[in-house]
């Protein structure tokens, strides 16, 4: 089944759809079928990607633990104000 990359001749929104056959694809974001097919891009994937893809996902959920940490506590001492 064929993913095409598209964009948007009204809103400029770019996005992947999965056209089959018959049909036609909308703009997720406006409605609009005046699309632009764009030449999709290939991914590579090696060990050093995917470490590094592991790496930044690590670091962001680190800080949304300090974030939700930090509100907790924050919450706990202000809740008998």
């Amino acid at each position: 089944m064929p993913i095409y990359d598209f964009e948007c001749s009204d809103c400029g929104e770019r996005f992947e759809a999965l056209v089959l056959r018959n049909n036609t694809a909308s703009c997720p974001k406006c409605n609009s079928q005046k699309l632009e097919q764009q030449i999709s891009m290939f991914a590579v994937d090696s060990e050093a990607t995917r470490q590094a893809h592991i790496s930044i996902a690590r670091k962001k959920n680190a800080k949304i633990q300090r974030d939700k940490s930090i509100a907790e506590h924050e919450q706990a001492i202000n809740h008998y104000d």
